[in-house]
């Protein structure tokens, strides 16, 4: 299975569906928040597992920089411009 999300470089090259059966019948998705989420409910459980997952190690969230709530813009023109990656902090002060 091939998970398609964020494409911070733009679409992905096309892919035949000819050629994702030929190797193996794959399946090729893109999945979206809705999609999974229909209600405030389904957001507030869905979020609390993922955090849960974080805090026992099942997934790390490789933070590459922090920045003072203030630098917010400064954070977000940084993402934009691919001087940083992964996850960010923004530290009230």
């Amino acid at each position: 299975m091939l998970i398609s999300f964020g494409e911070a470089s733009g679409d992905p090259d096309p892919v035949s569906p000819r050629r994702l059966g030929q190797l193996g019948s794959l399946y090729l998705t893109h999945p979206s928040l809705p999609d999974y989420t229909a209600t405030r409910d389904e957001l507030l459980t869905t979020a609390n597992d993922l955090f849960e997952m974080v805090g026992s190690g099942k997934i790390r969230a490789d933070v590459t920089a922090e920045y003072a709530l203030r630098d917010a813009p400064r954070a977000h023109s940084d993402l934009e411009a691919r001087k940083t990656t992964g996850a960010i902090v923004l530290i009230s002060q």
